[in-house]
């Protein structure tokens, strides 16, 4: 696999870390829990609060990839890049992504995350809170 590709198929896995997934495996199980970790080569995966499809619940459940067939996420991904955009019209030019961090920094000192406004205060800081949960009212509507 190229090492672009490589890359993207880890940054969409890591989406997933902290939120609730399914996971069907190769021996007609289900799983659903926080997934706490998971490794992208492998698919070794540990899921927190897991129950299986009989409502069984495990507290700590590690997954052998080997037998991963599918893993679904439960609920949609917070869309960073198109939050940025969002911002970009409110404050052009003055937006940057951390992609890595999962981070946008408005102004070179305003810090906001899927999880909502981290660092900064004043109007700017204000402004950003809104922004966000306004995107999220939006979002929120399209998955119903």
């Amino acid at each position: 696999m190229s090492s672009v590709a490589e890359r993207r198929l880890r940054e969409e896995l890591s989406l997933f870390i902290q939120k609730p997934v399914t996971v069907h495996t190769t021996l007609e199980k289900t799983y659903t829990g926080t997934l706490q970790g998971i490794d992208a080569g492998t698919l070794n995966m540990c899921l927190a609060n897991a129950k299986d499809e009989s409502g069984k619940e495990i507290g700590r459940l590690f997954i052998n990839g080997r037998t991963v067939l599918e893993i679904f996420g439960i609920e949609m991904p917070f869309d960073l890049r198109g939050f940025a955009a969002r911002l970009d019209r409110v404050f052009p030019k003055m937006v940057k992504v951390i992609d890595e961090a999962g981070v946008i920094v408005v102004m070179d000192k305003i810090r906001v995350t899927e999880k909502g406004l981290i660092e900064g205060r004043g109007p700017a800081a204000e402004r950003v809170q809104k922004v966000y949960e306004e995107f999220n009212r939006e979002r929120a509507k399209k998955s119903n």
